[in-house]
Parts: C-alpha cells; structure tokens; sequence
C-alpha cells in the first residue's frame, strides 16, 4: 500500500460535519459517547482527540487504499504528556503499548454524526482549534510527517518486537506546533499506530496499538 501524506492546514471556514479534520472536537454518531478511560487510581478522563478521516473523501483520493471506503475513522490516544500535561503519565512509549493507550473508532455511516465538545472547568474548549487535512502522495514538499499507512523510516531496528513482528503503521502523526498548542513525541519524534494485517483486512480496529519513535 503506498503512503497518503496528511496536509494539515488552517481551514478558511468551520470544518463541516463528518469531514476530515485534525484536532477539534470528534464527530460521534447519536448514542456513542466520548471515549474515556479509568487510570490507576480509579479516576475517568477523555482519551485525546488527534484526528478524524471521512473514508469517503479517503477512498476518492485513494481508491486502492485497504480502509472502508465509506464513514469515518477516528483516532483517540492517551498523548496528553506530549501535548502539555506535565502531570499526565507516560501510557505510550518506545516499546508497543498495550490496546488501552489508544482507540481507534470506525463509524460505517455519517448519517447520524453530531460534533461533541469537551469544555474544562471555566467553560472553555479544551482541544486545540481544528485543521484541515487534505491528502496527497508527495512526500517531498512537506514539513510535517503525518501519514497513512507510513514506512518505519523512524524505526532503528529491523521489525517491531514480538510479537507484532509483522504490523504496519495505520497512521503517523509528527511531532509539530501551532498558535494553541505544541505537540513534542520525546525529543520531536513521531507516533505511529500500529495494526496487525489480518485486522486491517478485515477493518477490525479494536486492536490497535501505539509506540513513540525518536531517532
């Protein structure tokens, strides 16, 4: 499969709904609440919205590409500590993490889709404001490594270790900054994640993990 290569960008106007976008708010479909966890201490927070793909929009550019070519995938991850949040624990490091350190939600259909907004205490948004993501194979032209389906270029060993020997990238996000926010995966790194090829074929993303790369 080749490399879609994400452009993100300042969008002119508001994203409309069930569109791809990166950070913002989730478009989750009636009924699906947003993905929280439980930490060691028994305490609930929100995983990190990063992005969300309109397949559709996908699969026009790509029509190849292995993922479902309609409906919308959406990428949750425990990033936190590499957002910002000095208190926040490592969950995703340099070795695979375990399957509860990221979520990966696909939605068949955007029919039902409403945007949910996550407000802190004061009342204020707390993700960073949307960017729009554009598609494009060219790798050379672009700062910033956000792709699909990327080549371990920043993986310093052979294979990853066992036993995920055989997965591939579904996405990698880079390290990068913008007026709101400043996103740093150890030292300017990048986050990939990881699926198995029986689970990409069969779009099961309920297995999906992630691992931080910094050479």
């Amino acid at each position: 499969m080749n490399p879609i290569r994400l452009k993100i960008q300042i969008p002119e106007n508001k994203i409309a709904l069930g569109h791809s976008r990166f950070w913002g708010n989730p478009d989750l479909p009636i009924g699906v609440d947003y993905p929280m966890y439980i930490d060691e201490d028994g305490d609930q927070y929100p995983y990190f919205f990063i992005c969300q793909i309109n397949l559709e929009q996908l699969a026009s550019f790509a029509p190849n590409n292995p993922l479902p070519h309609t409906g919308l995938l959406s990428f949750f991850a425990k990033i936190d500590h590499y957002i910002g949040y000095s208190n926040a624990d490592y969950e995703i490091g340099g070795h695979v993490s375990n399957p509860d350190a990221v979520k990966v939600l696909y939605f068949p259909t955007t029919d039902t889709l409403r945007e949910v907004i996550l407000v802190d205490e004061e009342d204020n948004q707390t993700s960073p404001n949307e960017l729009e993501i554009c598609f494009t194979t060219d790798m050379g032209k672009l700062d910033d490594e956000h792709i699909l389906f990327a080549e371990p270029t920043h993986r310093e060993w052979e294979t990853w270790e066992s036993p995920f020997e055989d997965w591939t990238i579904l996405l990698q996000i880079d390290s990068f900054e913008g007026k709101d926010f400043q996103l740093n995966f150890m030292d300017f790194g990048v986050m990939d994640f990881l699926i198995s090829p029986v689970s990409l074929e069969k779009h099961d993303f309920s297995d999906v993990r992630g691992i931080i790369l910094s050479t």
